[in-house]
Protein backbone atom coordinates (compact mmCIF):
# COMPACT_ATOMS: atom_id res chain seq x y z
CA UNK A 1 0.00 0.00 0.00
CA UNK A 2 0.64 3.50 -0.36
CA UNK A 3 -0.25 6.72 1.44
CA UNK A 4 -2.52 8.14 -1.40
CA UNK A 5 -3.59 11.62 0.33
CA UNK A 6 -4.91 13.37 4.00
CA UNK A 7 -8.00 15.44 3.65
CA UNK A 8 -8.53 18.03 6.54
CA UNK A 9 -12.05 19.72 7.26
CA UNK A 10 -11.71 23.60 6.28
CA UNK A 11 -14.00 26.63 7.28
CA UNK A 12 -12.80 28.41 4.39
CA UNK A 13 -11.69 27.20 1.19
CA UNK A 14 -10.63 30.04 -0.25
CA UNK A 15 -8.24 30.74 2.39
CA UNK A 16 -7.17 27.36 2.88
CA UNK A 17 -6.62 27.79 -0.83
CA UNK A 18 -4.17 30.10 0.12
CA UNK A 19 -2.31 29.11 2.74
CA UNK A 20 -1.14 25.38 1.36
CA UNK A 21 -0.13 27.38 -1.78
CA UNK A 22 2.28 29.49 0.22
CA UNK A 23 3.57 26.41 1.81
CA UNK A 24 4.22 25.43 -2.22
CA UNK A 25 1.45 22.79 -2.71
CA UNK A 26 0.20 23.03 -6.09
CA UNK A 27 -3.39 23.51 -6.48
CA UNK A 28 -4.31 20.47 -8.70
CA UNK A 29 -8.44 20.61 -7.88
CA UNK A 30 -10.67 23.05 -7.04
CA UNK A 31 -14.21 23.85 -6.63
CA UNK A 32 -16.38 25.81 -3.96
CA UNK A 33 -16.16 23.13 -1.23
CA UNK A 34 -12.90 21.46 -1.99
CA UNK A 35 -9.60 21.30 -2.98
CA UNK A 36 -6.76 19.20 -3.63
CA UNK A 37 -3.01 19.74 -3.86
CA UNK A 38 -0.25 17.83 -5.52
CA UNK A 39 3.00 17.73 -2.61
CA UNK A 40 5.71 19.19 -5.19
CA UNK A 41 8.08 16.06 -4.18
CA UNK A 42 6.99 12.69 -4.25
CA UNK A 43 3.73 11.19 -5.19
CA UNK A 44 1.16 12.50 -2.29
CA UNK A 45 -1.63 14.38 -2.54
CA UNK A 46 -3.24 16.42 0.18
CA UNK A 47 -6.86 18.00 0.33
CA UNK A 48 -9.49 20.35 2.33
CA UNK A 49 -13.10 20.04 2.53
CA UNK A 50 -15.43 22.94 3.72
CA UNK A 51 -16.51 21.51 6.86
CA UNK A 52 -20.43 21.84 7.36
CA UNK A 53 -20.56 22.36 11.33
CA UNK A 54 -17.79 24.43 13.13
CA UNK A 55 -14.87 22.36 13.56
CA UNK A 56 -14.38 20.27 16.72
CA UNK A 57 -10.38 20.25 18.50
CA UNK A 58 -8.36 17.55 17.15
CA UNK A 59 -5.37 16.01 17.55
CA UNK A 60 -3.60 15.33 14.46
CA UNK A 61 -1.26 16.83 13.13
CA UNK A 62 -0.54 16.96 9.29
CA UNK A 63 3.44 16.60 8.78
CA UNK A 64 5.39 17.66 5.72
CA UNK A 65 8.99 17.44 5.46
CA UNK A 66 11.46 19.27 4.00
CA UNK A 67 15.34 19.71 3.46
CA UNK A 68 15.31 23.33 4.03
CA UNK A 69 13.41 24.18 7.36
CA UNK A 70 15.16 26.97 8.62
CA UNK A 71 15.01 28.86 5.50
CA UNK A 72 11.23 27.48 4.70
CA UNK A 73 10.36 29.02 8.07
CA UNK A 74 12.13 32.30 7.66
CA UNK A 75 10.76 32.79 3.78
CA UNK A 76 7.25 31.83 5.43
CA UNK A 77 7.30 34.16 8.40
CA UNK A 78 8.15 37.14 5.80
CA UNK A 79 4.98 36.45 3.82
CA UNK A 80 3.25 36.61 7.30
CA UNK A 81 2.89 33.31 8.41
CA UNK A 82 2.78 32.95 12.64
CA UNK A 83 4.40 29.66 13.58
CA UNK A 84 3.33 28.49 17.09
CA UNK A 85 6.88 26.48 17.62
CA UNK A 86 10.12 27.94 15.75
CA UNK A 87 12.12 25.40 14.27
CA UNK A 88 13.28 22.54 17.06
CA UNK A 89 15.60 19.82 17.52
CA UNK A 90 13.16 17.06 18.68
CA UNK A 91 14.27 13.77 21.03
CA UNK A 92 12.89 11.74 18.49
CA UNK A 93 16.19 13.00 16.09
CA UNK A 94 13.65 15.28 13.97
CA UNK A 95 13.25 19.30 13.64
CA UNK A 96 10.23 20.39 13.72
CA UNK A 97 8.16 23.84 13.07
CA UNK A 98 4.71 24.31 13.54
CA UNK A 99 1.65 26.36 12.79
CA UNK A 100 -2.11 26.28 12.40
CA UNK A 101 -3.45 26.74 9.28
CA UNK A 102 -7.13 28.37 8.47
CA UNK A 103 -9.04 26.10 9.82
CA UNK A 104 -6.65 25.38 12.82
CA UNK A 105 -5.31 22.18 11.91
CA UNK A 106 -1.88 21.85 12.93
CA UNK A 107 0.91 21.93 10.48
CA UNK A 108 4.13 20.31 10.93
CA UNK A 109 6.88 21.47 9.34
CA UNK A 110 10.19 19.42 9.87
CA UNK A 111 13.05 17.17 8.62
CA UNK A 112 14.33 13.43 9.53
CA UNK A 113 16.04 12.74 6.50
CA UNK A 114 17.41 8.97 7.52
CA UNK A 115 15.51 8.89 10.69
CA UNK A 116 12.48 9.30 9.36
CA UNK A 117 12.00 6.01 8.39
CA UNK A 118 15.36 4.61 9.96
CA UNK A 119 15.47 6.10 13.60
CA UNK A 120 18.35 4.19 16.21
CA UNK A 121 15.33 2.49 17.88
CA UNK A 122 13.80 1.23 14.91
CA UNK A 123 12.61 -2.63 15.17
CA UNK A 124 15.20 -4.37 13.47
CA UNK A 125 13.33 -7.83 11.30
Amino acid sequence: MNLNQVTVPATDIAASVAFYQQLELELIVSSPHYARFACPEGGASFSVHLAETPLPATHAVIYFETLALNEKVQQLQAAGLRFTQEPKDETWLWREARLLDPAGNVICLYWAGENRLNPPWRIKP
